[in-house]
């Protein structure tokens, strides 16, 4: 796998100059950005160039809106992998502030793709906005090609059933608990990275010891039980297990939380990494009269997760 350089802004070295660029969030690294990247690569071996990636956090949306919360379908960690995977080079995470939102189109073209990055082949989707007031576009991208001696290449958008295979769809498929396609968009399984933190310890009580796990600003899943395996930080092991995610309405609790029971594993995980894929989703989250019902279902979850 490439070692991918990181860095915060576009001041790149000498020889990540004259590359081939990505521009996007890619959120997720979907069946089309793969595509996308295959592609880059095929220019990659052709031209024998480096191959760098521009993507920005907060993912501009979340900047604009505020409300906006729980977006994210994978965390900056998980994307630099899948990037290492498509051969990348060079990867510029730009913070994106108020300051950078300000930047004229034309100035954006100018100062940061032509003089700082020197870019000799450009990959956008096709409806990718960019400068102040999101006034530049990929028709801006083409005009400026010749003057400023790139190439730009405009992929055609995957479709999947007759629907446009997007990060926006894969949330959607996620929110709707239709797990099965979304992992089939994303040709892996969703995972959610996060640390143990102490919780409640009602788990525990009831006999089903679990890890909670705060889901920071990951999109929310439909909230439910889900059949999961689990990856240890820095530990090759795979543990299978099951997943609550939601609002725990039983104990009456307010925050969304990741709880996982793994199986055949006793010790403990607080503070430690942990990294949960979701495999199958079970059945959605309801509220039980007593802990007696809840314990009885948990029974019933456990078995259909390890079907």
């Amino acid at each position: 796998m490439v070692k991918a350089k990181v860095y915060k802004n576009f001041n790149i070295k000498h020889i990540h100059q004259n590359s081939i660029i990505l521009i996007g969030n890619f959120d997720g690294l979907h069946l089309g950005h793969q595509r996308l990247f295959k592609e880059a690569f095929s220019y990659k071996k052709k031209f024998n160039l480096k191959l760098g990636v521009v993507t920005f956090d907060p993912i501009p949306k979340m900047f604009f809106n505020k409300q906006i919360k729980n977006y994210r379908i994978s965390n900056f960690d998980q994307k630099l992998n899948y990037f290492k995977k498509f051969n990348v080079d060079f990867v510029i995470n730009k913070k994106f502030d108020k300051k950078f939102s300000k930047i004229n189109c034309n100035s954006f073209i100018e100062n940061y793709l032509n003089k700082k990055l020197k870019s000799k082949i450009l990959f956008v989707s096709n409806n990718f906005r960019f400068g102040h007031k999101r006034e530049g576009d990929v028709k801006l991208l083409k005009k400026f090609q010749d003057k400023f001696e790139y190439k730009l290449v405009k992929p055609k958008p995957l479709i999947k059933n007759k629907k446009t295979v997007s990060s926006t769809l894969i949330r959607k498929l996620l929110e709707t608990g239709n797990l099965q396609n979304a992992n089939k968009l994303l040709s892996r399984n969703w995972s959610i990275d996060g640390k143990v933190e102490k919780g409640r310890m009602m788990g525990r009580k009831i006999g089903f010891p679990t890890c909670n796990i705060d889901i920071g600003n990951y999109v929310i899943a439909k909230p439910g039980v889900y059949s999961v395996s689990v990856k240890l930080d820095k530990n090759k092991k795979i543990f299978k297990g099951i997943a609550n995610l939601g609002y725990r309405p039983t104990f009456n609790q307010k925050k969304i939380l990741l709880e996982v029971n793994l199986f055949n594993f006793s010790g403990n995980l607080y503070n430690k990494k942990l990294s949960v894929d979701f495999l199958k989703f079970i059945r959605g989250e309801k509220k039980f009269k007593n802990i007696e019902e809840l314990k009885n279902q948990i029974k019933k979850d456990i078995l259909s997760a390890k079907k």
